[in-house]
């Protein structure tokens, strides 16, 4: 059950340059990722081999939700990952256009075709692994969905605009979504949502296959339904940066690290430059 504290710890806004960050980041294996650092001061991470190989985070307007996907994601792609970052506002995004590794899509046409493409990606995965007995040897991929709630809505309106007559009613992107979540593990596949994942989108229970939630300035009812085994929902904090990382039992007050665009594009970059390095001419 998660505990308060009379006084908050938090430190103030969480950056690259504050002593010890950019070590930390630099310590950790591939599968792991730095949300922030807790109230006592300690690292709060998500791993992708250990927990759900998927994160949800849902805020409300003004609450981090992009500046998190964007330093989850650049801190991946740092350790060799490739990402598709779907961002139909074409503005919370523009650190990835044109890095290595990363395809970037923003019109509403190119993110269908982008997630009805991933089901041949995820299906070439399932039989490596079923050959291999693993997909170790296969680079992580990340998929980045921005402001998902909105987008699926607008997937669902562009599949009408398109689809024949013989096929389903349901857009194909949602179905891929669905296999995405549910064969993530398996195939070192990871999506990091931004929204509420309600049973709309994902239907019954799919929220569940996130086993990160992170929670910013959302009401009661959500707390309820995305983080029922917490308990009592904390109270949540107009501290910059401010919110619960639910993993387990436990909600994780912390504080968020903060990378600029300027600066995932760089931590992402230097990656790429040293592969270059050492690269056979």
């Amino acid at each position: 059950m998660w505990k308060t504290t009379k006084k908050s710890t938090l430190p103030e806004p969480l950056r690259l340059t504050d002593p010890g960050i950019r070590e930390q980041l630099e310590a950790l294996p591939a599968s792991k990722a730095l949300i922030g650092l807790g109230a006592d001061g300690q690292p709060v991470c998500v791993d992708l081999d250990v927990e759900s190989p998927h994160v949800l985070v849902c805020s409300a307007s003004g609450g981090g939700t992009t500046t998190l996907l964007r330093t989850l994601a650049a801190q991946l792609l740092h350790h060799g990952a490739h990402a598709l970052v779907l961002d139909l506002k074409r503005v919370s995004h523009p650190w990835a256009k044109g890095l290595p590794r990363v395809t970037y899509r923003a019109d509403i046409g190119d993110i269908h075709d982008a997630l009805v493409g991933l089901r041949a990606e995820l299906q070439r995965r399932i039989d490596h692994t079923d050959e291999h007995g693993d997909a170790d040897d296969l680079p992580r991929l990340t998929v980045v969905f921005e402001r998902a709630d909105h987008t699926l809505r607008q997937l669902a309106r562009y599949w009408d605009t398109i689809r024949a007559k013989d096929d389903p009613k349901t857009f194909p992107a949602l179905d891929t979504l669905h296999e995405l979540l549910f064969a993530g593990r398996q195939a070192r596949l990871h999506v990091l949502f931004d929204g509420h994942a309600t049973s709309s989108a994902l239907g019954p229970g799919g929220h569940e296959q996130f086993s990160t939630v992170v929670l910013g300035r959302v009401p009661t009812r959500t707390w309820d339904r995305l983080a029922p085994q917490v308990g009592t929902a904390p109270k949540s904090s107009a501290h910059p940066g401010n919110v619960h990382v639910v993993q387990r039992f436990t909600a994780h007050q912390t504080q968020v690290l903060l990378l600029t665009h300027a600066e995932a594009a760089a931590w992402v970059a230097a990656r790429a430059a040293g592969e270059c390095a050492v690269s056979p001419s």
